[in-house]
């Protein structure tokens, strides 16, 4: 089985395909905005990796989220709920973990079907 990736770079690819899979990077919004500003960049550019590639957030089949703080779970939930396709949620973790910059508040990694 074939493994495609999309824009490498020298330490990881922004979307890795094998078979009818697709794996993001993990995806951070810009550093020092708003949890909420944070979280639409980030799932804007999940939007356009997934379109690029043949997918869409409604064949999501697991997300990553994590956060810097637990105490803006409400708040990135609150941009997440606006944003899942309510009829196909994915399986999902949410945890606190230092992130690799203080300014980066929210990372999302997502997993999801090509067909």
């Amino acid at each position: 089985m074939s493994i495609r990736r999309i824009e490498p770079g020298p330490r990881m690819s922004q979307a890795v395909i094998h078979g009818n899979t697709v794996y993001l990077a993990g995806q951070v919004g810009a550093p020092g905005k708003s949890v909420t500003e944070q979280t639409k960049a980030i799932l804007a550019t999940i939007d356009e990796l997934l379109a690029q590639v043949g997918s869409s957030k409604s064949k999501l089949l697991q997300t990553i989220i994590w956060l810097d703080d637990m105490a803006d779970f409400a708040e990135m939930n609150a941009v997440w709920d606006a944003w899942v396709d309510p009829a196909n949620t994915p399986a999902r973790a949410t945890g606190e973990a230092k992130l690799a910059s203080p300014e980066y508040k929210v990372e999302i990694i997502v997993t999801a079907a090509l067909d």
